[in-house]
């Protein structure tokens, strides 16, 4: 796979970048209100998706289908298919302030077996145990977990326990059994799936929790805040292993497949590569004009796609770090 987008096509910021699981589509949204799905084999527009007309502030990927979900300014979630003719699947409503992130977990499957109407394109496997839920956090300081097949809230996580401002950033395990979240509070909290009951905290950022990640191949999570740190915590111990130092706050992260690596993104418009095991820098990407808002990596590894509020999207290659 060869990329090259500069100009992604947005009036504004690019705020989030995301590859599908096959690594064919690339999903950049702007504050702009839209979505633009490109082919990265042809370069080309495949499709734009659409909301309410306010901003998205994040999107993910379907881990194993081509559904998208996002959060936007509208306190509501989004969930499309590039692929289909409609392009909207359904819409997810109860957060009572932006939406501010959110993922699937990454368990079940999702089949396309029927359409009913416009909001009900897929159906989901019926056993709850296969079934993937959707986890979201909003300025409203919830987390929500919703049961796709109804759109409907599971279990609503606030209050007593947990974050006393908005939420910024979560990651789910492998394993769907856990979320980590972050928030504007500075604290970093453990919820437990099943149960919606918070289990534990990461306990050292003295400014907001912009982003986490939890490492696919090690019990690890990586938070990035705006005290200039990317701590590298062991989650079983719910204890610190390494501090990586930055100039300026951090913004965006992504773990670099099963490596032990891990990529940041800064204010400062530079993407930094660590290694979790020494908390070294081994690689700076320069080329932003502005902050760096978000990173996805490529499926095969080989690459990494940052997007900034210079309005631009750009490829580095890290394949030296597989």
């Amino acid at each position: 796979m060869h990329l090259f987008i500069a100009n992604t096509g947005h009036s504004d910021s690019v705020a989030i970048v995301d590859f599908s699981s096959d690594g064919n589509l690339l999903a950049c949204g702007s504050l702009d209100g839209q979505i633009s799905v490109w082919n990265t084999v042809t370069q080309t527009l495949q499709s734009t998706l659409e909301g309410s007309g306010s901003s998205f502030e994040w999107l993910k990927w379907h881990p194993r289908g081509h559904f998208i979900i996002s959060g936007s300014e509208d306190c509501n979630v989004w969930m499309w298919n590039p692929y289909s003719k409609n392009l909207l699947a359904n819409t997810f409503v109860g957060h009572s302030g932006t939406v501010t992130c959110g993922d699937f977990t990454p368990d079940g499957t999702i089949t396309n077996l029927d359409y009913f109407h416009l909001f009900t394109m897929m159906i989901f496997e019926s056993r709850i145990d296969t079934c993937k839920l959707i986890c979201t956090g909003s300025e409203d300081a919830s987390l929500r977990i919703w049961d796709p097949r109804t759109a409907q809230s599971r279990h609503v996580i606030r209050g007593h326990g947990y974050h006393t401002d908005g939420l910024t950033c979560l990651s789910v395990t492998l394993d769907s059994q856990t979320i980590v979240s972050g928030s504007k509070d500075n604290s970093v909290h453990i919820v437990n799936v099943n149960s919606g009951q918070v289990v534990g905290s990461l306990v050292g950022h003295t400014n907001s929790v912009e982003c986490i990640g939890i490492s696919p191949s090690y019990n690890w999570v990586a938070t990035g805040s705006m005290d200039q740190k990317l701590i590298i915590w062991d989650l079983a111990h719910q204890s610190s292993r390494c501090i990586c130092d930055h100039d300026e706050g951090v913004t965006c992260l992504a773990w670099l497949g099963s490596s032990r690596y891990v990529a940041s993104g800064c204010i400062d418009g530079k993407v930094r590569i660590w290694d979790s095991l020494s908390g070294d820098c081994v690689r700076t990407f320069s080329g932003h004009a502005d902050i760096v808002q978000s990173l996805a990596v490529s499926a095969d590894g080989n690459f990494i796609v940052s997007g900034s509020t210079d309005a631009s999207a750009r490829v580095f290659d890290i394949s030296m770090f597989k």
